[in-house]
Protein backbone atom coordinates (compact mmCIF):
# COMPACT_ATOMS: atom_id res chain seq x y z
CA UNK A 1 0.00 0.00 0.00
CA UNK A 2 2.90 2.37 0.83
CA UNK A 3 4.50 1.51 -2.53
CA UNK A 4 1.07 2.56 -4.02
CA UNK A 5 0.72 5.41 -2.51
CA UNK A 6 4.12 6.95 -3.45
CA UNK A 7 4.01 5.56 -6.77
CA UNK A 8 0.90 7.44 -7.71
CA UNK A 9 2.03 10.63 -6.35
CA UNK A 10 4.82 10.00 -8.80
CA UNK A 11 3.01 9.90 -11.49
CA UNK A 12 0.83 12.79 -10.82
CA UNK A 13 3.98 14.82 -10.58
CA UNK A 14 5.53 13.65 -13.65
CA UNK A 15 2.27 13.37 -15.65
CA UNK A 16 2.95 16.73 -16.04
CA UNK A 17 5.91 17.36 -18.15
CA UNK A 18 6.77 16.25 -21.43
CA UNK A 19 9.82 17.11 -20.68
CA UNK A 20 11.66 18.93 -17.40
CA UNK A 21 11.10 22.25 -16.86
CA UNK A 22 10.11 24.59 -13.87
CA UNK A 23 6.54 24.56 -12.68
CA UNK A 24 6.31 27.48 -10.35
CA UNK A 25 3.00 26.09 -8.74
CA UNK A 26 5.23 23.47 -6.61
CA UNK A 27 5.56 25.18 -3.67
CA UNK A 28 8.07 24.11 -0.77
CA UNK A 29 6.08 22.45 2.54
CA UNK A 30 4.16 23.97 5.18
CA UNK A 31 3.81 27.20 3.36
CA UNK A 32 7.93 27.77 4.26
CA UNK A 33 9.39 30.37 1.76
CA UNK A 34 11.74 28.09 -0.97
CA UNK A 35 15.23 29.40 1.03
CA UNK A 36 13.80 28.56 3.98
CA UNK A 37 13.28 25.14 2.98
CA UNK A 38 16.51 24.83 1.05
CA UNK A 39 18.48 25.47 4.14
CA UNK A 40 16.47 22.81 6.40
CA UNK A 41 17.05 20.35 2.88
CA UNK A 42 20.43 21.13 2.91
CA UNK A 43 21.42 20.29 6.90
CA UNK A 44 19.54 16.96 7.08
CA UNK A 45 21.30 16.19 3.44
CA UNK A 46 24.46 17.19 5.59
CA UNK A 47 23.73 14.54 8.09
CA UNK A 48 22.47 12.15 6.20
CA UNK A 49 18.70 12.51 8.21
CA UNK A 50 17.49 10.85 4.45
CA UNK A 51 13.57 11.33 5.72
CA UNK A 52 13.84 14.85 6.36
CA UNK A 53 15.57 15.46 3.46
CA UNK A 54 13.26 14.37 1.09
CA UNK A 55 10.43 16.33 3.31
CA UNK A 56 12.27 19.67 2.54
CA UNK A 57 13.63 18.64 -0.63
CA UNK A 58 10.81 17.06 -2.89
CA UNK A 59 9.67 20.15 -4.06
CA UNK A 60 12.76 21.14 -6.01
CA UNK A 61 12.96 17.70 -8.23
CA UNK A 62 9.34 18.50 -8.63
CA UNK A 63 9.14 21.75 -9.69
CA UNK A 64 13.06 22.30 -10.80
CA UNK A 65 13.27 25.77 -10.08
CA UNK A 66 16.58 27.49 -11.65
CA UNK A 67 16.37 29.68 -9.16
CA UNK A 68 15.89 30.88 -5.18
CA UNK A 69 14.79 34.40 -3.94
CA UNK A 70 17.65 35.41 -1.80
CA UNK A 71 20.17 32.80 -2.66
CA UNK A 72 21.81 33.49 -5.80
CA UNK A 73 24.13 30.54 -5.21
CA UNK A 74 21.64 28.45 -5.42
CA UNK A 75 22.31 26.02 -8.34
CA UNK A 76 19.79 23.43 -9.39
CA UNK A 77 21.66 20.67 -10.97
CA UNK A 78 23.97 19.98 -8.10
CA UNK A 79 20.79 20.11 -5.62
CA UNK A 80 19.08 17.33 -8.03
CA UNK A 81 22.60 15.05 -7.72
CA UNK A 82 21.65 15.64 -3.90
CA UNK A 83 18.33 14.66 -4.15
CA UNK A 84 19.71 11.45 -5.97
CA UNK A 85 21.83 10.34 -3.88
CA UNK A 86 18.93 11.16 -0.65
CA UNK A 87 16.42 9.22 -1.92
CA UNK A 88 19.32 6.40 -3.13
CA UNK A 89 20.18 6.23 0.86
CA UNK A 90 16.78 6.01 1.95
CA UNK A 91 16.03 3.10 -0.60
CA UNK A 92 18.93 1.25 0.99
CA UNK A 93 17.78 2.30 5.27
CA UNK A 94 14.18 1.38 4.82
CA UNK A 95 13.64 -2.80 5.54
CA UNK A 96 10.00 -2.85 3.03
CA UNK A 97 10.89 -4.32 -0.09
CA UNK A 98 8.08 -2.04 -1.59
CA UNK A 99 9.22 1.04 -0.25
CA UNK A 100 13.26 0.74 -1.49
CA UNK A 101 11.95 -0.31 -4.88
CA UNK A 102 9.88 2.92 -4.96
CA UNK A 103 12.59 5.20 -3.22
CA UNK A 104 15.35 3.80 -5.89
CA UNK A 105 12.49 4.44 -8.48
CA UNK A 106 11.88 8.20 -7.61
CA UNK A 107 15.96 8.82 -7.84
CA UNK A 108 16.03 7.19 -11.36
CA UNK A 109 13.18 9.65 -12.11
CA UNK A 110 15.13 12.40 -10.73
CA UNK A 111 17.69 11.46 -12.93
CA UNK A 112 15.65 11.55 -16.04
CA UNK A 113 15.09 15.28 -14.82
CA UNK A 114 18.10 16.26 -15.20
CA UNK A 115 19.15 14.52 -18.55
CA UNK A 116 16.12 16.23 -19.84
CA UNK A 117 17.01 19.70 -18.69
CA UNK A 118 20.57 19.55 -19.39
CA UNK A 119 21.03 18.41 -22.65
CA UNK A 120 23.56 19.59 -24.02
CA UNK A 121 26.22 19.57 -20.37
CA UNK A 122 28.05 16.35 -21.85
CA UNK A 123 30.49 16.59 -18.51
CA UNK A 124 27.39 16.19 -16.43
CA UNK A 125 25.83 13.37 -18.50
CA UNK A 126 29.25 11.64 -17.78
CA UNK A 127 29.21 11.56 -14.48
CA UNK A 128 25.31 11.20 -14.06
CA UNK A 129 25.48 7.83 -16.22
CA UNK A 130 28.27 6.45 -14.09
CA UNK A 131 25.74 7.14 -11.10
CA UNK A 132 23.24 6.02 -12.20
CA UNK A 133 24.83 2.76 -13.24
CA UNK A 134 26.08 2.42 -9.52
CA UNK A 135 22.76 2.89 -8.16
CA UNK A 136 21.48 -0.04 -10.52
CA UNK A 137 24.17 -1.83 -9.28
CA UNK A 138 23.58 -1.62 -5.34
CA UNK A 139 19.64 -2.22 -6.41
CA UNK A 140 19.99 -5.21 -8.44
CA UNK A 141 17.57 -7.41 -6.37
CA UNK A 142 14.81 -4.80 -6.57
CA UNK A 143 15.09 -3.36 -10.46
CA UNK A 144 14.37 -5.17 -13.25
CA UNK A 145 17.07 -5.78 -15.81
CA UNK A 146 19.45 -3.39 -13.23
CA UNK A 147 22.26 -5.00 -14.70
CA UNK A 148 22.17 -4.61 -17.87
CA UNK A 149 21.05 -0.74 -17.58
CA UNK A 150 23.92 -0.64 -15.62
CA UNK A 151 26.09 -1.81 -18.15
CA UNK A 152 24.24 0.81 -20.44
CA UNK A 153 24.96 3.67 -18.49
CA UNK A 154 28.19 2.67 -17.99
CA UNK A 155 28.68 2.58 -22.27
CA UNK A 156 27.37 6.01 -22.48
CA UNK A 157 30.35 7.13 -19.88
CA UNK A 158 32.59 5.21 -21.78
CA UNK A 159 30.90 6.93 -25.25
CA UNK A 160 31.44 10.91 -23.51
CA UNK A 161 35.54 10.04 -22.53
CA UNK A 162 36.96 6.87 -22.79
CA UNK A 163 40.20 6.97 -21.55
CA UNK A 164 38.89 8.75 -17.95
CA UNK A 165 35.96 5.83 -18.03
CA UNK A 166 38.46 3.27 -18.93
CA UNK A 167 41.12 4.13 -15.89
CA UNK A 168 37.93 5.34 -13.41
CA UNK A 169 37.66 2.87 -10.52
CA UNK A 170 41.30 1.32 -11.60
CA UNK A 171 39.28 -0.70 -14.30
CA UNK A 172 36.44 -2.01 -12.37
CA UNK A 173 33.58 -0.27 -14.28
CA UNK A 174 35.19 -1.12 -17.41
CA UNK A 175 35.16 -5.13 -16.47
CA UNK A 176 31.42 -5.12 -15.10
CA UNK A 177 30.13 -3.59 -18.55
CA UNK A 178 32.16 -5.85 -20.11
CA UNK A 179 31.37 -8.62 -18.13
CA UNK A 180 27.33 -7.68 -19.14
CA UNK A 181 28.09 -7.82 -23.19
CA UNK A 182 29.44 -11.23 -22.54
CA UNK A 183 27.14 -12.68 -20.58
CA UNK A 184 24.37 -11.08 -23.51
CA UNK A 185 26.38 -12.81 -25.73
CA UNK A 186 27.41 -9.00 -27.51
CA UNK A 187 30.81 -10.29 -29.09
CA UNK A 188 31.10 -7.46 -31.52
CA UNK A 189 30.37 -4.80 -29.22
CA UNK A 190 32.52 -6.10 -26.57
CA UNK A 191 35.59 -6.37 -28.60
CA UNK A 192 34.82 -2.69 -30.79
CA UNK A 193 35.18 -1.53 -26.75
CA UNK A 194 38.28 -3.41 -26.19
CA UNK A 195 39.96 -1.94 -29.33
CA UNK A 196 39.00 1.43 -28.57
CA UNK A 197 40.36 1.09 -24.54
CA UNK A 198 43.02 -0.33 -24.90
CA UNK A 199 45.65 2.50 -25.43
CA UNK A 200 44.54 3.56 -22.22
CA UNK A 201 44.24 0.69 -19.88
CA UNK A 202 46.50 -0.53 -17.09
CA UNK A 203 48.41 -3.40 -17.28
CA UNK A 204 45.53 -5.13 -14.77
CA UNK A 205 42.57 -4.25 -17.43
CA UNK A 206 44.54 -5.74 -20.31
CA UNK A 207 45.21 -8.78 -18.68
CA UNK A 208 41.63 -8.71 -18.15
CA UNK A 209 40.87 -7.82 -21.91
CA UNK A 210 42.93 -10.79 -22.41
CA UNK A 211 40.29 -13.32 -20.72
CA UNK A 212 37.28 -11.42 -21.97
CA UNK A 213 39.18 -12.14 -25.81
CA UNK A 214 39.64 -15.80 -24.68
CA UNK A 215 35.43 -15.87 -23.78
CA UNK A 216 34.31 -14.42 -27.06
CA UNK A 217 36.25 -16.86 -29.59
CA UNK A 218 35.53 -20.27 -29.64
CA UNK A 219 38.98 -21.21 -31.21
CA UNK A 220 42.13 -20.13 -30.98
CA UNK A 221 41.60 -20.54 -35.04
CA UNK A 222 38.78 -17.27 -34.50
CA UNK A 223 41.10 -15.33 -32.34
CA UNK A 224 43.98 -15.53 -35.01
CA UNK A 225 41.79 -14.56 -37.40
CA UNK A 226 40.01 -11.47 -35.64
CA UNK A 227 43.96 -10.62 -34.43
CA UNK A 228 45.06 -10.95 -38.21
CA UNK A 229 42.27 -9.01 -39.81
CA UNK A 230 43.31 -6.49 -36.94
CA UNK A 231 47.27 -6.24 -38.04
CA UNK A 232 46.03 -5.01 -41.23
CA UNK A 233 44.68 -1.34 -39.86
CA UNK A 234 47.88 -1.52 -37.07
CA UNK A 235 50.88 -3.02 -38.73
CA UNK A 236 53.18 -1.79 -36.28
CA UNK A 237 51.06 -2.62 -32.84
CA UNK A 238 53.70 -4.35 -30.71
CA UNK A 239 50.48 -5.76 -28.53
CA UNK A 240 48.86 -7.43 -31.37
CA UNK A 241 51.95 -8.61 -32.47
CA UNK A 242 52.54 -10.13 -29.66
CA UNK A 243 49.30 -11.77 -29.13
CA UNK A 244 49.44 -13.51 -32.53
CA UNK A 245 53.18 -14.88 -31.75
CA UNK A 246 51.88 -16.22 -28.62
CA UNK A 247 48.76 -17.62 -30.68
CA UNK A 248 50.96 -18.80 -33.31
CA UNK A 249 53.15 -20.97 -30.59
CA UNK A 250 50.27 -22.49 -29.41
CA UNK A 251 49.15 -23.49 -32.43
CA UNK A 252 52.84 -24.58 -33.54
CA UNK A 253 52.61 -22.11 -36.60
CA UNK A 254 57.07 -22.36 -36.02
CA UNK A 255 57.38 -20.20 -39.50
CA UNK A 256 54.25 -17.22 -38.83
CA UNK A 257 55.54 -17.33 -35.11
CA UNK A 258 59.13 -16.70 -35.93
CA UNK A 259 58.08 -13.94 -38.66
CA UNK A 260 56.33 -12.22 -36.10
CA UNK A 261 59.14 -12.66 -34.05
CA UNK A 262 61.32 -10.44 -36.90
CA UNK A 263 58.82 -7.90 -37.03
CA UNK A 264 58.80 -7.33 -33.04
CA UNK A 265 62.80 -7.37 -33.08
CA UNK A 266 62.93 -5.05 -35.84
CA UNK A 267 60.12 -2.52 -34.48
CA UNK A 268 61.70 -2.76 -30.93
CA UNK A 269 65.50 -4.77 -30.82
CA UNK A 270 64.71 -5.32 -26.69
CA UNK A 271 65.89 -8.36 -24.48
CA UNK A 272 62.40 -10.35 -25.11
CA UNK A 273 61.98 -9.72 -28.93
CA UNK A 274 65.85 -10.56 -28.91
CA UNK A 275 65.14 -13.86 -26.70
CA UNK A 276 62.21 -14.52 -28.71
CA UNK A 277 64.38 -14.84 -32.32
CA UNK A 278 67.23 -16.76 -30.36
CA UNK A 279 64.53 -19.14 -29.54
CA UNK A 280 63.30 -19.72 -32.87
CA UNK A 281 66.87 -19.98 -34.08
CA UNK A 282 67.59 -22.66 -31.52
CA UNK A 283 64.39 -24.68 -32.68
CA UNK A 284 65.86 -24.51 -36.21
CA UNK A 285 68.82 -25.16 -34.99
CA UNK A 286 70.71 -21.98 -36.83
CA UNK A 287 72.95 -22.24 -33.79
CA UNK A 288 75.13 -19.33 -35.65
CA UNK A 289 72.18 -17.03 -35.50
CA UNK A 290 70.89 -18.36 -32.18
CA UNK A 291 74.80 -17.37 -30.71
CA UNK A 292 74.38 -13.92 -32.26
CA UNK A 293 70.98 -12.90 -30.67
CA UNK A 294 71.95 -14.69 -27.20
CA UNK A 295 74.97 -12.64 -27.04
CA UNK A 296 73.29 -9.38 -27.99
CA UNK A 297 70.32 -10.40 -25.23
CA UNK A 298 73.12 -10.69 -22.38
CA UNK A 299 74.12 -7.27 -23.02
CA UNK A 300 70.63 -5.77 -23.17
CA UNK A 301 69.16 -7.38 -20.42
CA UNK A 302 68.14 -5.46 -17.53
CA UNK A 303 68.65 -7.82 -14.69
CA UNK A 304 71.56 -10.32 -13.74
CA UNK A 305 68.72 -13.02 -13.51
CA UNK A 306 67.59 -12.03 -17.31
CA UNK A 307 71.74 -12.36 -17.91
CA UNK A 308 71.86 -15.60 -16.47
CA UNK A 309 69.05 -17.17 -18.55
CA UNK A 310 70.48 -15.46 -21.61
CA UNK A 311 73.88 -17.31 -20.43
CA UNK A 312 72.78 -20.46 -20.11
CA UNK A 313 71.07 -20.84 -23.31
CA UNK A 314 74.03 -19.85 -25.32
CA UNK A 315 75.46 -22.44 -23.15
CA UNK A 316 73.38 -24.98 -24.25
CA UNK A 317 73.84 -23.79 -27.86
CA UNK A 318 77.88 -24.49 -27.71
CA UNK A 319 77.29 -28.02 -25.75
CA UNK A 320 74.83 -28.62 -28.89
CA UNK A 321 77.54 -28.37 -30.90
CA UNK A 322 80.03 -30.04 -28.85
CA UNK A 323 81.94 -27.26 -28.02
CA UNK A 324 82.23 -28.11 -23.83
CA UNK A 325 84.64 -25.15 -22.80
CA UNK A 326 82.75 -22.07 -24.93
CA UNK A 327 79.76 -23.94 -23.07
CA UNK A 328 81.39 -23.96 -19.89
CA UNK A 329 82.36 -20.93 -20.13
CA UNK A 330 78.86 -19.41 -20.38
CA UNK A 331 77.63 -22.05 -17.78
CA UNK A 332 80.40 -20.11 -15.20
CA UNK A 333 79.18 -16.66 -16.71
CA UNK A 334 75.10 -17.60 -15.61
CA UNK A 335 76.43 -18.73 -12.57
CA UNK A 336 77.87 -15.97 -11.51
CA UNK A 337 74.94 -13.62 -12.45
CA UNK A 338 72.39 -15.66 -10.56
CA UNK A 339 74.50 -17.66 -8.02
CA UNK A 340 70.92 -18.81 -6.59
CA UNK A 341 70.21 -20.62 -9.52
CA UNK A 342 71.09 -24.40 -9.79
CA UNK A 343 70.47 -24.68 -13.53
CA UNK A 344 74.20 -23.62 -14.51
CA UNK A 345 75.37 -26.55 -11.89
CA UNK A 346 73.36 -29.29 -13.63
CA UNK A 347 74.57 -27.61 -16.86
CA UNK A 348 78.40 -27.90 -15.77
CA UNK A 349 77.79 -31.17 -14.77
CA UNK A 350 76.30 -32.39 -17.85
CA UNK A 351 79.03 -30.84 -19.55
CA UNK A 352 81.48 -33.11 -17.66
CA UNK A 353 79.80 -36.11 -18.91
CA UNK A 354 79.50 -34.85 -22.27
CA UNK A 355 83.74 -34.76 -22.10
CA UNK A 356 84.17 -38.66 -21.06
CA UNK A 357 81.43 -39.25 -23.95
CA UNK A 358 83.65 -37.25 -26.50
CA UNK A 359 86.87 -38.92 -25.28
CA UNK A 360 85.80 -42.34 -25.37
CA UNK A 361 84.35 -42.28 -28.61
CA UNK A 362 86.68 -44.59 -30.17
CA UNK A 363 87.17 -46.98 -27.27
CA UNK A 364 86.34 -48.54 -24.14
CA UNK A 365 85.67 -46.22 -20.92
CA UNK A 366 88.44 -47.16 -18.31
CA UNK A 367 88.81 -46.49 -14.55
CA UNK A 368 90.41 -42.71 -15.19
CA UNK A 369 87.43 -41.69 -17.52
CA UNK A 370 84.86 -42.73 -14.42
CA UNK A 371 86.56 -40.45 -11.84
CA UNK A 372 85.32 -37.52 -14.22
CA UNK A 373 81.64 -38.33 -12.79
CA UNK A 374 82.98 -38.09 -9.53
CA UNK A 375 83.39 -33.86 -10.91
CA UNK A 376 79.89 -34.63 -12.30
CA UNK A 377 78.29 -35.33 -8.70
CA UNK A 378 80.14 -32.31 -7.43
CA UNK A 379 78.35 -30.26 -9.63
CA UNK A 380 74.74 -32.27 -9.04
CA UNK A 381 75.32 -31.71 -5.40
CA UNK A 382 75.97 -28.03 -5.56
CA UNK A 383 73.13 -27.65 -7.80
CA UNK A 384 70.78 -28.98 -5.13
CA UNK A 385 72.40 -27.22 -2.12
CA UNK A 386 72.04 -23.70 -3.71
CA UNK A 387 68.70 -24.11 -5.65
CA UNK A 388 66.63 -26.75 -3.35
CA UNK A 389 63.83 -26.97 -6.33
CA UNK A 390 66.68 -28.97 -8.67
CA UNK A 391 66.26 -31.62 -5.69
CA UNK A 392 64.09 -33.94 -8.57
CA UNK A 393 66.21 -33.38 -11.16
CA UNK A 394 69.58 -34.10 -9.55
CA UNK A 395 68.43 -37.27 -7.88
CA UNK A 396 67.69 -38.56 -11.63
CA UNK A 397 70.97 -37.56 -12.68
CA UNK A 398 72.45 -38.75 -9.72
CA UNK A 399 70.26 -42.52 -10.42
CA UNK A 400 72.24 -41.88 -14.01
CA UNK A 401 75.91 -41.12 -13.34
CA UNK A 402 76.22 -42.41 -9.62
CA UNK A 403 76.79 -46.36 -10.98
CA UNK A 404 79.65 -45.72 -13.32
CA UNK A 405 82.01 -44.08 -10.95
CA UNK A 406 85.01 -45.91 -10.26
CA UNK A 407 84.12 -49.31 -8.42
CA UNK A 408 85.74 -50.32 -4.63
CA UNK A 409 87.91 -52.87 -6.85
CA UNK A 410 88.96 -49.67 -9.51
CA UNK A 411 89.80 -47.88 -6.08
CA UNK A 412 92.00 -50.43 -4.50
CA UNK A 413 94.00 -51.18 -7.62
CA UNK A 414 95.08 -47.67 -8.59
CA UNK A 415 98.56 -46.68 -7.42
CA UNK A 416 98.65 -45.96 -4.62
CA UNK A 417 94.99 -47.02 -3.75
CA UNK A 418 92.32 -44.66 -3.50
CA UNK A 419 91.01 -43.97 -0.12
CA UNK A 420 87.49 -41.76 0.86
CA UNK A 421 88.22 -38.39 0.69
CA UNK A 422 91.39 -37.96 -1.12
CA UNK A 423 92.05 -34.92 -3.82
CA UNK A 424 92.69 -35.60 -7.72
CA UNK A 425 92.96 -33.76 -10.56
CA UNK A 426 91.12 -33.84 -13.33
CA UNK A 427 93.50 -32.60 -15.99
CA UNK A 428 96.28 -33.64 -17.94
CA UNK A 429 97.37 -35.78 -15.97
CA UNK A 430 94.02 -38.37 -15.83
CA UNK A 431 94.33 -37.96 -19.46
CA UNK A 432 94.71 -35.78 -22.45
CA UNK A 433 92.08 -35.45 -23.29
CA UNK A 434 90.80 -33.78 -20.23
CA UNK A 435 93.27 -30.84 -19.51
CA UNK A 436 90.94 -28.42 -20.64
CA UNK A 437 88.81 -29.48 -17.48
CA UNK A 438 91.40 -28.60 -14.71
CA UNK A 439 89.54 -29.20 -11.76
CA UNK A 440 89.61 -31.00 -8.54
CA UNK A 441 87.29 -33.79 -7.11
CA UNK A 442 87.05 -35.87 -3.96
CA UNK A 443 87.17 -39.30 -3.85
CA UNK A 444 83.49 -41.25 -2.94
Amino acid sequence: MKKLLLITALLFFSSSWSIAQTDNSVKPPSGMKAIQAYSIFLENYRSDSYENAIKFGRWMWEGMPETIEGYPKFDLKRNLDRLVSVYNGMAQEVQDPSLKEAYADTALLIFDRMFENYPDDKDSHYDWYIERGRLYQTHSGLLKDASKKAADDYYQAFQIKPEEFTKYGDGYYMQVMLQEMVGAGEKDRALAIIKKAEPYAPSKLQSYFDNVRNKLFDSPEERIAFLEGQLKDEPKNPELLNQLRELYQGQDMVDKAQDVSKKLYNLDPNYENTMALADAAISNANYNNAEKYLKEAVDKASSNKQKARAALKLSNTYLNQEQLQSARRYARQASNYDSDWGAPYIQIADIYAQAVSQCTSDRKMDRKDKVVYWLVLDYLDKAKRVDPSTTSEVQRKYNSYEPVTPTTEEKFFWQPPLKKGDKMKVDGSLMSCYEWVNETTTVR
